[in-house]
């Protein structure tokens, strides 16, 4: 357990629960990454970018919220939790990557969906799987007990 002692006035803002959870999110995204750049799925640019840490967490919100049939802009902020302009910024970079197109939408002219392209497709399985070693990794490091007890309890905290 964490020493949480109040013996020093700011010993709290660096033992506290949320600053654990960042500073394992951190972890664990930078080794997805680590992951990434060695994926024989990923292709050569994009695992050149993940491997000098040009693509960051808040590009991976594309990967986390972009469904495979696509979305529009405003729907993808809004699952990823940001503003339309922040995202907006972030698919133009990952379509000069090649990740991701705006489409057009038959329905509605004024629509742009984002859509993978099969570059970004690639990306996302590779995620997929890097997700799925990091976890099997993480697993291993604290044991099966305590990694069921985290993600359920992270499980019952996020309300999901």
């Amino acid at each position: 357990m964490p020493n949480t002692s109040l013996s020093s006035p700011t010993a709290w803002q660096q033992t506290h629960l949320g600053h654990w959870l960042r500073l394992a999110l951190e972890r664990f995204d930078a080794h997805v990454m680590a992951l990434m750049s060695h994926h024989p799925a990923v292709p050569l640019g994009l695992a050149h970018l993940a491997a000098r840490g040009q693509i960051s967490a808040a590009h991976i919100h594309i990967t986390r919220h972009l469904p495979q049939e696509g979305a529009r802009l405003t729907d993808l902020a809004q699952r990823a939790g940001m503003s339309k302009q922040a995202m907006g910024t972030l698919v133009t970079q990952c379509e000069a990557w090649g990740m991701v197109v705006r489409d057009t939408d038959p329905s509605d002219a004024r629509a742009r969906p984002v859509r993978f392209t099969s570059t970004g497709l690639a990306w996302l399985l590779a995620y997929q799987e890097s997700v799925a070693q990091a976890e099997a990794e993480l697993r291993a490091a604290v044991g099966p007990e305590v990694a069921t007890v985290i993600a359920l309890g992270l499980e019952a905290y996020s309300g999901q």
